[in-house]
């Protein structure tokens, strides 16, 4: 089940075999800061988003630090990305202690590459 969000057109992804399909089967970009999962499909129109934190990134309050810092990222780039993506954002262990703009340049830069068309083969 996707509950909407205070977010333009994004959907939040909460269903574990959502999270599962991304880990399995969806492109990722890593970064010190942050993990991008993304794969085609969801929902036409609509972008659905997954953040998570582990216990390794620290304990209830890093965590949600974290995860305050990746919304506010996402609140910044959502405008920048196709319709009809899901993604999964994980924090990482020095994402609680990054600044937003360090966060914010990881996303971009990872969606840049995860969800642009690939080149076309000269031949």
């Amino acid at each position: 089940m996707c509950l909407p969000v205070k977010m333009k057109n994004a959907q939040v992804l909460n269903e574990n075999r959502d999270f599962l399909r991304l880990y399995r089967r969806g492109k990722s970009a890593v970064s010190p800061v942050l993990v991008t999962y993304a794969r085609r499909g969801g929902v036409k129109g609509r972008r659905r988003i997954g953040i998570t934190a582990t216990k390794k990134v620290g304990g209830a309050v890093q965590r949600n630090r974290a995860k305050r810092l990746i919304r506010a990222a996402w609140r910044e780039v959502e405008p920048s990305v196709p319709y009809g993506w899901d993604l999964v954002f994980v924090a990482r262990g020095r994402t609680h202690k990054a600044k937003m703009p360090e966060v914010r340049a990881a996303m971009a830069a990872h969606l840049k590459k995860l969800t642009s068309p690939p080149p076309e083969k000269k031949s």
